[in-house]
């Protein structure tokens, strides 16, 4: 059986920027890749959360999957206020098995316990995070906001995702964009 592969025209694969004017507390400030975006909806995660109590250890032992060095790096997020007991590993995509869905040719997705048990034993992909929930939207929301200029889209890349600098990754995808973070409110509601 082959790997899943997400299909959508969209903007899968991206990062999601939330401007100032978001004031939900599960997205203001937040920096969100878009794993599914098609005419059916979008899911994506948020990358820019830890979550503080969850230790990936901790979610490991309630598995019965044993600890082990390899797993000491690895942080919890919040991925968004959908299912959030439900846990996700975004990854870089030369780790794949039969439920791996492939965003794009450098990332994947994977939300079995198969991908934990590797990472503990060393084989698992080369960079990863881990995210309990997710942000979901219906058919067309997502488009909606985007017109509305509520987000602003940045290409991914490992840093961004990946990075151990959670604080300064909004600041980072605002700055690859070619402008500081402070401009946005001068920028807002300007198609």
């Amino acid at each position: 059986m082959g790997k899943a592969q997400l299909t959508s025209g969209y903007i899968a694969g991206k990062c999601l920027v939330a401007m100032p004017a978001i004031n939900d507390p599960n997205f203001a400030r937040t920096v969100i890749y878009v794993c599914a975006h098609s005419a059916e909806g979008a899911m994506g995660l948020v990358i820019n959360r830890p979550i503080a109590q969850v230790s990936f250890p901790d979610i490991l032992e309630q598995l019965g999957i044993e600890s082990t060095p390899h797993c000491k790096d690895i942080r919890v997020h919040f991925g968004g206020p959908v299912e959030s007991a439900r846990g996700f590993v975004l990854h870089t995509a030369e780790y794949s098995q039969p439920a791996t869905l492939t965003v794009d040719s450098d990332i994947a997705l994977t939300a079995t316990t198969d991908v934990l048990q590797a990472i503990a034993a060393g084989e698992g992909p080369r960079a990863s995070l881990m995210v309990l929930g997710y942000a979901g939207w219906s058919p067309g929301q997502l488009d909606s906001e985007l017109k509305e200029n509520a987000w602003l889209t940045v290409d991914a890349d490992e840093a961004l995702l990946f990075g151990q600098e959670t604080e300064q990754k909004w600041e980072r995808a605002i700055r690859k964009l070619g402008f500081e973070p402070a401009m946005l409110s001068d920028i807002a509601g300007h198609a």
